[in-house]
């Protein structure tokens, strides 16, 4: 027989699982907003490779995998 839950338990389970999902939506946002900067500095340059856009998006990648790793580690 499974022991019963009480509403506690839910209600924890429903703000990690907000938390964590906040968090996948701000990493998507970080890198969009870097290949944004990118892709307007390759259009300035008039560039046909797009190597802002792709070095940017990168360094996206990296703030945003530096930022989520941070807040996951000061969560507990």
């Amino acid at each position: 027989m499974k022991p019963k839950r009480d509403r506690s338990d839910f209600q924890k389970e429903g703000k990690a699982y907000v938390y964590y999902t906040g968090l996948g939506f701000q990493m998507i946002a970080t890198i969009g907003v870097f290949a944004f900067i990118g892709y307007k500095i390759d259009m300035a340059k008039k560039g046909d490779v797009g190597i802002y856009t792709g070095l940017f998006s990168l360094v996206g990648v990296c703030v945003s995998l530096y930022s989520t790793i941070r807040s996951v580690l000061n969560k507990k």
